[in-house]
């Protein structure tokens, strides 16, 4: 009656349980052995099991194990492995000196039969850390060892291995099972037939792991066999396996390089498709441990980690989303990886991810997308994807905002600075501007700031003009920016010695210096093409030239006379923003004029007067009124057909015309500065120069100047004086 789950509630209610245990103390064989077995059957449901150690069951079980007859000993046995899983019930069997009839059942060959329960009851045990020291003193942990290592049968082994384990907890034994060479004994178990064993070893070796010595054992001798766990069938073998690798190389370079020396790269990869999800999340530890060096990494995104990521961040799991999150964020620190990773589709997957109700998973998708908008093109798809206003969201949100989160939003905008020069208004000394930037204006605080190529494609109209900054022609142009890492950041002071010095790195390194960058984009095409072009010219004689004219003259006379209809195929060309010659030009002669100049100070003054110049001279105040820079601007939209306007072609230009262009050049040639918009059409540049910037011979601590573009081109006004303030507002 009591295998039948309905009818053990009904034993329970009817205090059964209280009158079996009673019978434990029958004189009658079969009534104790009866008894017992039924205790154990009710003992399988946890209500029964806490009753068992209330009743008072312990002592006369304990007296069973030295009956005559080997079937109560082993119905005893079981009865207290059941109940020994409970913490109650394992400090009762402490006071009645359970341990002491353990070890001498284990002692006894001739009891070899009970070994098997005899075993988990004292792993059970274990869990109590006065268990683990009595045990310890006793000798009991050197028996368990010497079971593991001598004992044929898979139970007695796989029990073993879970005392290890549960022992394995101790510090103090965690050393003397390294002392006692446990780690031979536990990888030697890896070797049987029985899954089980296989399972429960493992589960002891990554508890072993904690000791650093213990550790390095394991991953000298135990790591290929644990990878070749990876593609076994058995789903809870592969989690072992995966749990083993994650502790065996956390904090222990040398164990991850054994990894991938061992070919474990591809299948931890293989196994971010795998259906449990603790599969999933081991194996995300184990890529992002060995991610920690640089060499690795570049292996494991060679073998195509980006795209695999892609299943496991459409998880329903929590911890799996948190974990592949985390995987792209110490994965995809190289810009090809970012690459592969957009082109993959995983952009969108991260960012709805920063919806997630769990903080784990927003804090890890908010580092992995700051470590992927990383460079410009992945930070404006992120843009349009969304991801800006829901970072700005969470960063307004006292609940949810995190220690990425801001940092994820700020790295957005520091590789899309035309995003940012729109939302903030400022840009520090550290965003240079770049070809491709642009300044549009003040947008609603819900509106979304549309793509160069939209706006180049919009009909004329009246809104604010587009100033866009470009001279990279779509001959010398790359199908994706540099990486925002290997961009150079201005120093606060540059001596001319160093400036010449970064001037001729530019030209042996991979950025041309803006000398190089005119001679080559004026010429509108390189030498080699014209070399080329030339050849192709001087080959097409005789028969050629004839059969060229003859078919042009075929294809006139067989062109229907209305108008023919676009090339599709030019339609999917690649759009390209226009090239600024005059900038060219600009960029060339700062160059070659203010960058040899001996002190800071008198190039920056040097440039205000350059970029005044091109930009329609000194203004009185009281003659800006007169200044018609407005028709002049409306006179390039009409002329360009476009609302966008290269920022060379301006010559009649305010504040933030002025200002765009000082930061564009001082960016090219080494002069740091920043960039505020004001109110009005206000915008200024802000510099920091040391005293003997101005006068040599003296020092002083830096000190900030509002640049003078307008009335006194090159004056200097120290930051927060009425004549800066002036300067900055009507």
């Amino acid at each position: 009656m009591a295998i039948d789950y309905s009818n053990k509630a009904q034993i329970f209610e009817l205090n059964g349980l209280e009158h079996l245990i009673r019978l434990l103390g029958s004189p009658d064989p079969d009534v104790k052995k009866n008894s017992v077995e039924c205790i154990y059957l009710l003992a399988q449901d946890f209500q029964s099991r806490s009753a068992v150690c209330e009743h008072n069951a312990i002592p006369p079980l304990l007296e069973l194990l030295k009956s005559d007859y080997p079937v109560i000993q082993q119905l005893s046995l079981k009865v207290l492995g059941s109940i020994s899983c409970e913490a109650d019930c394992r400090l009762v069997l402490k006071e009645n000196q359970a341990m002491d009839h353990l070890l001498k059942i284990l002692e006894a060959k001739e009891l070899n039969d009970l070994h098997v329960e005899a075993l988990l009851i004292v792993a059970n045990c274990l869990e109590d850390a006065d268990t683990v020291q009595l045990l310890q003193q006793s000798g009991g942990l050197k028996k368990i060892l010497t079971f593991a290592e001598s004992s044929p049968l898979a139970d007695i082994q796989r029990n073993a291995a879970k005392a290890i384990a549960k022992s394995a907890h101790n510090a103090e034994n965690r050393k003397f099972f390294h002392e006692q060479e446990a780690e031979k004994t536990l990888l030697n178990l890896l070797a049987t037939d029985n899954e089980g064993v296989k399972i429960t070893s493992l589960q002891a070796i990554s508890i072993m792991c904690t000791n650093a010595a213990s550790k390095d054992v394991f991953g000298i001798h135990g790591i290929p066999q644990i990878i070749y766990f990876l593609n076994k069938d058995s789903a809870e073998l592969r989690e072992a396996a995966a749990f083993t690798l994650a502790n065996l190389t956390t904090g222990n370079a040398s164990n991850a390089s054994k990894v991938a020396e061992a070919d474990g790269i591809t299948a931890l990869i293989h196994l971010l498709s795998d259906k449990r999800d603790g599969v999933v999340t081991n194996a995300c530890t184990v890529l992002i441990n060995m991610a920690a060096q640089e060499s690795l990494r570049l292996i494991i995104q060679a073998q195509g980690v980006m795209n695999a990521l892609v299943e496991p961040l459409q998880s329903s799991s929590n911890l799996v989303l948190s974990k592949a999150a985390l995987t792209v964020a110490a994965v995809g620190c190289d810009a090809d990886a970012r690459v592969e990773f957009r082109n993959a589709g995983g952009l969108p997957l991260l960012v709805k991810l920063l919806h997630s109700e769990y903080d784990e998973i927003r804090r890890n998708a908010c580092w992995a997308i700051t470590v992927c908008a990383n460079e410009e093109l992945t930070a404006a798809e992120l843009y349009g994807l969304g991801a800006y206003d829901i970072l700005q969201e969470i960063n307004l949100s006292a609940s949810r905002r995190n220690n990425f989160s801001e940092l994820a939003l700020n790295k957005m905008l520091d590789n899309n600075l035309s995003l940012k020069y729109n939302q903030k208004g400022f840009l520090s000394y550290n965003n240079l501007i770049s070809d491709g930037f642009f300044d549009h204006g003040r947008i609603k605080p819900d509106a979304k700031l549309p793509s160069l190529e939209e706006l180049s494609k919009r009909e004329l109209n009246q809104s604010r003009a587009v100033i866009l900054i470009n001279i990279r022609s779509p001959e010398f142009a790359t199908p994706s920016p540099l990486p925002a890492e290997e961009k150079t950041e201005p120093n606060i002071r540059q001596s001319p010695s160093s400036q010449s010095r970064s001037a001729s790195r530019e030209k042996g390194g991979r950025c041309q210096s803006p000398v190089e960058d005119k001679q080559e984009q004026s010429s509108g095409r390189s030498s080699s093409v014209s070399r080329s072009r030339i050849k192709e010219k001087s080959s097409s004689k005789g028969k050629g030239k004839v059969k060229k004219e003859e078919e042009k003259m075929k294809e006139e006379e067989d062109v229907p006379q209305f108008k023919a209809q676009p090339d599709p195929a030019s339609e999917t060309l690649q759009w390209f923003p226009p090239f600024d010659q005059e900038l060219a030009d600009y960029f060339t002669e700062a160059s070659r004029t203010i960058l040899p100049l001996p002190h800071l100070g008198e190039q920056v003054v040097a440039l205000a007067k350059f970029v005044a110049e091109r930009m329609g001279g000194a203004i009185e105040k009281d003659q800006l009124h007169e200044f018609s820079w407005e028709l002049h601007i409306s006179e390039l939209k009409f002329e360009l057909k476009s609302n966008v306007i290269p920022i060379g072609k301006i010559k009649k230009g305010i504040f933030y015309h002025r200002a765009l262009l000082y930061k564009a050049i001082a960016d090219r040639i080494g002069i740091a500065c920043t960039l505020e918009r004001g109110d009005y059409g206000r915008a200024w540049n802000e510099v920091k120069l040391l005293s003997d910037s101005l006068r040599p011979g003296t020092r002083a601590s830096p000190e900030s100047y509002i640049v003078d573009l307008m009335h006194e081109p090159g004056r200097l006004m120290k930051h927060g004086t009425a004549e800066a303030e002036s300067y900055q507002q009507i």
